[in-house]
This record gives structure tokens, sequence and C-alpha cells, in this order.
């Protein structure tokens, strides 16, 4: 994921987390740095039809949006 803010100095440095839900910890991961999301073990299709992770950009200051990625 990909998040950007005009901003100069910190108030401009994006970082990235997620609202972690158990069976989404173990499943993805999220670098907090880049927003590069990587799985950590195979998508199992009879677990589930689909999958999801919500994902929060956050800046410096006090500004943050969020995505869900399903």
């Amino acid at each position: 994921v990909t998040a950007t803010d005009p901003d100069e100095g910190l108030n401009g440095q994006v970082k990235y987390s997620s609202k972690k839900k158990k069976t989404s910890s173990q499943i993805f991961h999220l670098d907090s740095e880049t927003g590069a999301v990587t799985l950590g073990r195979s998508l199992d299709f009879e677990e589930g039809d689909a999958y999801e992770l919500e994902v929060q950009a956050y800046d410096g200051g006090t500004l943050y949006d969020t995505a869900k990625i399903v």
C-alpha cells in the first residue's frame, strides 16, 4: 500500500500499521516503513473465500487514514 503526505519533515513521513484480527495477523505481514504487504503463509480457500486486512497510514502529526484490503 502507498500513502503520501505533502508536508515537509516529520509531518510528511508516512508510517503504516494494521488493525490486527487474529487470523489476518497470522496470514499477512505489513512493513511499517514501506507499506509492503506479504504473506506469512499460503492462502487456504477451504478456510474462506476472501481475506481482509485493514491498514492505517499515519504521518508524524495527528493525521491518519484507513483502507481495507480484500
